[in-house]
């Protein structure tokens, strides 16, 4: 390999092609699927998905790359910011969402799929393990916050496998895995209740009121009596509400 990731880029390149088979399996790789990998590197896992589906849309920001990712058939190449392009109008249109994240954005770019993107339906992404564990963290754990209700809301997890840091160059300092999940639908007021668990969580050491008041989204007063509507008291912080009950709050805020 003669390109050196960038650190700053959070790039930690794909290596070890037997990870491949396990992705196939995971994301149920279909001949006529339309996929969006995200930082394809060197184009390990884009050329095994280019072989396997209909069409494959590689979002890629790094251009010293380019030598390595020409000629892929079935492929359409975008050089971007993955979170500042309108992935949205490519067509034909992504149905599925499979890559090695960048780690420094993988969690924006999964929680902004969600709603961004209403045509993915199937996700099968590489992340570090702290991030795969918090997609679908339950409440009260120490993994559980905003991510885990905006994904939970949205998705259910359908596989998960542990990966070893030698299938990447350089090995990263953490450890990785292969999360997949399916689309189940948003809530109708999705923009809203992405609001309020953002705010809800924006001070975790608070109680779910003040937090609400601290971030200028209802006045504490307002939260508790909120709260005392879907059945908790102004004592409840955050992470004691499991994702629906953060839908039945927003509702009861108004």
């Amino acid at each position: 390999m003669n390109v050196a990731p960038k650190k700053q880029l959070g790039q930690h390149f794909l290596v070890d092609e037997n990870i491949l088979r396990v992705i196939e399996r995971l994301a149920e790789l279909d001949p006529s699927d339309v996929v969006l990998e995200i930082g394809p590197g060197l184009g390990v896992l884009t050329r095994f998905l280019a072989d396997r589906v209909a069409h494959v849309h590689a979002v890629e920001l790094d251009r010293s790359l380019e030598p390595h990712l020409r000629d892929l058939p079935r492929t359409d190449l975008h050089w971007g910011d993955a979170l500042r392009l309108d992935l949205a109008a490519l067509r034909p249109q992504p149905r599925k969402l499979v890559a090695n994240m960048p780690y420094n954005v993988a969690t924006p770019l999964v929680v902004e799929s969600l709603d961004r993107l209403p045509a993915i339906d199937r996700w099968c992404v590489m992340v570090q393990r702290e991030v795969a564990d918090r997609f679908f963290a339950a409440p009260r754990t120490k993994a559980y916050g905003a991510v885990s209700v905006l994904v939970q809301l949205a998705a259910e997890r359908t596989g998960f496998h542990p990966v070893s840091r030698t299938v990447f160059r350089p090995p990263p300092n953490v450890d990785s895995a292969l999360i997949a999940f399916r689309r189940t639908g948003l809530p109708e007021n999705y923009a809203r209740v992405k609001q309020v668990v953002g705010a809800a969580f924006a001070h975790r050491r608070k109680t779910l009121p003040n937090s609400l008041a601290l971030s200028g989204l209802a006045s504490r007063e307002r939260a508790a009596a909120a709260l005392e509507t879907i059945g908790r008291d102004a004592a409840t912080r955050a992470e004691a509400l499991a994702p629906p009950e953060f839908v039945a709050l927003t509702e009861a805020l108004g």
